[in-house]
């Protein structure tokens, strides 16, 4: 019986081509004859907008769009043939949609911007042509696999994006999809540690002897045989022992069900008929109970909505500065050529700015001195552990200290632009293509095969190379050479069209830190509004540029960090209420409502009256006194602090009298009649409490630091940020001046 009860569960579900929706064409034409029309539309606008010179004539005009009519037409053969144009219609039609409402897209992400029916269509903004991206990387007609377009979106609106795919094909079509969390090596333990009922601080400080590498996870037996106080703790301790024995029994089990950070699939029915559905409690969005692995085998086609901080990042930079009196200025149109953008990356002052802000990059930068924005593709795709070898040859021949070694004279056109190294599979791609005589679908194969390193796949390939390269006038023993040469290159070639898409965001946020460094440098702190240590490293650049971070004032500060015309008309930066601890940005936004709906504040009292105490409580209080938000109000801290239960009881009060309709027939000092108590008569804190309390509240010294009463230079000490620089001089020990933040 148990044998019959376990065949009947043993259900799995059928294995499906993938599914796509109907996409709506107009006047009934097919999805290739409607994918045909908007792509041709598209291009004839793209190349008006960024191919055509003012000067060109018709004929100059007809020369330019050639190769890119042909490379469309192409496409979108390849495209029909493969039985893909319900997928790029259905992607075009949510990123527009998006692009119409004002949401910011990513320029593209992945093989996807080597596509000139994707550009035409809008979903990537990097011309392929221009940067030398390939469709075959994307679509390879040799290979039939789905395309797959990676979308980055502002991640503050992601979402609608996601709402408005569900109202378009159906709440019941478009579902997220699971993912099951399992239990890793320090989880197991802090799980199996609570059920046993062991002190947080042992499990805790068991836990920290496991390596954390998300990128490459150790297993608890691992981090067992590499660790002697693990094996030490474990003999001598009963209760570690049965601990660790429990958690190796556990690990590698599935400890909970949540939703793929953006994964999403869309089908032409409702989708239980096609997979089981589950309901996370924290969304009204269905998720399939299949991962993203199955999900796929089932028949249904995942589209990835990304959220990058980046892109919200740029948009308020814009709105920032509009907002304080600068010019509209439009993303797309930004030249790519700025010098002041250049000169800044050069001298390695990229705090903030995407993918170049490390301290290693900004080390490389300096030394590069990067002056097109093809540096920078190189540098997104060289700056990881084994490419990184090249970054010194790639400097050194850049500089003119070395000459570049093209292999073979046919390719230096491919490999000019990288001063003769391989850092793209398109180049990999490429080489095999104009040396040997592939077909770019033939030499994608190839790059795959580069990739795996399967030996009997090598031969056969290396084979075929090495006949087509001499079929072509090279010498065998100079073919062979080449072709271990590209096989060592290819084992850690980045993805062009995916390195292209990043360093343009990578210039577009260090374009906008070289020309509007204030509102650039205010957007990117909101975004980091709970993070104090990226906070506090934005004040010391803001320091290191010279621009003002003036402090939380109830009655000037926003919710978020805003720009500030000053008298000398110069802009500073307000630091945000929201940005203080514990006092929640949504409870800030509402005093700022409040404010702005009915004027300034005129004391305490009068922010104890008018901000509901449900939005203000004690904690609340006391951090925005001890960050400095009143002292326009009350310069002495130490006497409001002290006065925070009267201020909350005031407000209460008052919130009382309001809900019951009344008021004081006698009048009093109060704007709705009950009288302002005084405040505690107690001195102001001095210097150095103040800034202590200002600290606990803000995270960092703001409107002073304890060392300015010393004078640390005078002494010989050297500044933390110099550090780097005198270790490359030479020098080994230096003198230094700091705070104790504290002790353990």
């Amino acid at each position: 019986n148990t044998l019959v009860i376990a065949r009947r569960c043993h259900v799995m579900a059928p294995s499906r081509a993938p599914i796509l929706p109907a996409y709506p064409t107009a006047e009934g034409r097919s999805e290739a004859d409607e994918l045909r029309a908007q792509a041709e539309a598209g291009l004839s606008r793209r190349l008006e907008s960024q191919v055509y010179g003012e000067d060109m004539d018709a004929a100059a005009r007809d020369a330019a769009a050639l190769p890119y009519r042909e490379r469309l037409d192409y496409e979108l053969g390849v495209i029909g043939s493969m039985g893909f144009p319900g997928y790029f219609l259905i992607v075009a039609e949510f990123i527009q949609w998006a692009k119409e409402q004002g949401i910011p897209v990513g320029p593209g992400r992945g093989s996807g911007a080597g596509s000139v029916v994707a550009w035409s269509l809008t979903i990537t903004d990097l011309d392929p042509l221009r940067f030398g991206l390939l469709f075959e990387r994307f679509l390879n007609p040799e290979r039939v696999s789905m395309p797959d377009f990676d979308i980055d979106f502002c991640q503050d609106r992601r979402d609608e994006v996601i709402q408005h795919v569900a109202r378009k094909y159906g709440h019941d079509r478009v579902a997220q999809i699971i993912t099951f969390g399992k239990l890793q090596a320090r989880a197991v333990l802090r799980d199996v540690g609570r059920v046993l009922q062991m002190p947080y601080g042992q499990v805790d400080r068991i836990c920290k002897l496991v390596p954390n590498n998300p990128a490459n996870p150790v297993t608890l037996q691992q981090a067992i045989d590499g660790e002697p106080q693990l094996q030490e703790m474990r003999q001598s301790d009963e209760t570690v022992a049965h601990l660790i024995d429990m958690a190796l029994k556990l690990e590698g089990l599935y400890r909970h069900a949540s939703t793929h950070a953006a994964g999403v699939v869309i089908g032409d029915r409702p989708l239980q008929r096609l997979v089981p559905l589950y309901r996370d409690p924290r969304s009204e969005m269905p998720v399939t109970q299949f991962n993203m692995k199955y999900v796929e085998q089932a028949g249904l086609v995942k589209f990835d909505f990304l959220g990058l901080k980046t892109l919200t990042v740029l948009t308020r930079t814009l709105d920032l500065i509009k907002a304080s009196g600068g010019e509209d200025v439009v993303l797309e149109s930004i030249p790519l050529d700025d010098a002041p953008s250049f000169e800044m990356m050069g001298r390695g002052d990229t705090v903030g700015v995407f993918q170049l802000e490390g301290a290693g990059m900004r080390d490389v930068l300096k030394r590069m001195k990067p002056n097109r924005f093809e540096d920078i593709i190189a540098l997104v795709a060289l700056y990881r552990p084994g490419p990184m070898d090249n970054i010194p040859k790639y400097i050194k021949v850049k500089l003119g200290e070395e000459k570049p070694d093209y292999l073979h004279p046919s390719l230096q056109p491919i490999l000019e632009e990288t001063f003769g190294i391989m850092i793209y599979q398109e180049q990999v791609m490429q080489v095999a293509q104009v040396l040997a005589g592939y077909s770019l679908g033939g030499a994608d194969l190839l790059r795959r095969a580069m990739g795996k390193k399967i030996q009997s796949e090598m031969d056969a390939q290396k084979k075929s190379f090495v006949d087509g390269a001499t079929a072509r006038g090279v010498k065998k023993p100079q073919a062979s050479m080449i072709f271990d040469q590209v096989n060592k290159f290819a084992g850690y070639g980045f993805n062009k069209s995916h390195a292209a898409a990043y360093a343009l965001v990578a210039y577009q946020t260090a374009y906008f830190k070289a020309n509007y460094p204030v509102a650039f440098l205010a957007a990117s702190m909101t975004l980091d509004l709970g993070n104090t240590d990226k906070l506090n490293a934005f004040r010391q650049e803001l320091d290191r540029i010279g621009v003002k971070l003036l402090p939380p004032d109830v009655n000037r500060s926003e919710a978020v960090f805003a720009v500030e015309r000053q008298e000398d008309g110069t802009h500073a930066i307000r630091y945000a209420l929201g940005a203080i601890k514990g006092v929640g940005a949504e409870a800030m936004r509402a005093l700022v409502a409040e404010r702005q709906a009915n004027g300034p504040f005129q004391d305490v009292f009068d922010v104890s009256r008018r901000v509901d105490p449900k939005v203000m409580n004690k904690r609340q209080w006391e951090n925005l006194i001890r960050a400095g938000a009143f002292d326009r109000l009350d310069q002495n801290r130490a006497r409001l602090h002290a006065g925070v239960d009267l201020l909350v009881r005031h407000g209460s009060a008052q919130a009382e009298e309001r809900s019951a309709g009344q008021s004081n027939l006698f009048g009093g000092e109060g704007a709705d009649g009950l009288d302002t108590p005084p405040l505690p008569a107690v001195a102001d804190w001095d210097m150095m409490e103040r800034l202590k309390q200002e600290f606990e509240a803000i995270g960092f010294y703001l409107s002073a630091h304890p060392l300015d009463s010393f004078n640390t230079i005078r002494v010989g000490a050297v500044p933390s940020n110099d550090i780097g620089f005198r270790l490359r001089g030479g020098g080994t020990a230096f003198k230094m001046a700091g705070v104790v933040m504290s002790k353990r």
